[in-house]
């Protein structure tokens, strides 16, 4: 069964507005995150947050690859979405400092 694009398009803008509402709360991102997504994909979210902070310190792909037990062509698209200077990314690196 195929989604509706504009249905969808406005699920994500929501499920964005959701996570505004979340920010500061550490609790309450946390006990959303884990009823929203399954143990899976959370450890998938935290696992390519650390690809991207292991990048930006200028590791080499095959390092983390080997330490993060995942394949290449999950970090290699780490790397090239941290190309983008105005993505996400980049923007939440700066934020925190990393």
């Amino acid at each position: 069964m195929k989604h509706n694009r504009q249905k969808v398009f406005e699920y994500k803008k929501e499920l964005v507005e959701v996570f505004s509402k979340l920010s500061g709360n550490k609790e309450f991102i946390d006990i959303f995150l884990k009823d929203i997504l399954t143990p899976n994909e959370f450890e998938t979210l935290a696992l390519r947050w650390q690809i991207v902070k292991k990048l930006n310190k200028g590791e080499d792909h095959r390092s983390i690859v080997g330490d993060l037990g995942l394949g290449m062509s999950t970090v290699t698209r780490g790397s090239r979405m941290l190309r983008n200077k105005n993505g996400g990314f980049n923007v939440m690196l700066k934020k925190f400092g990393k």
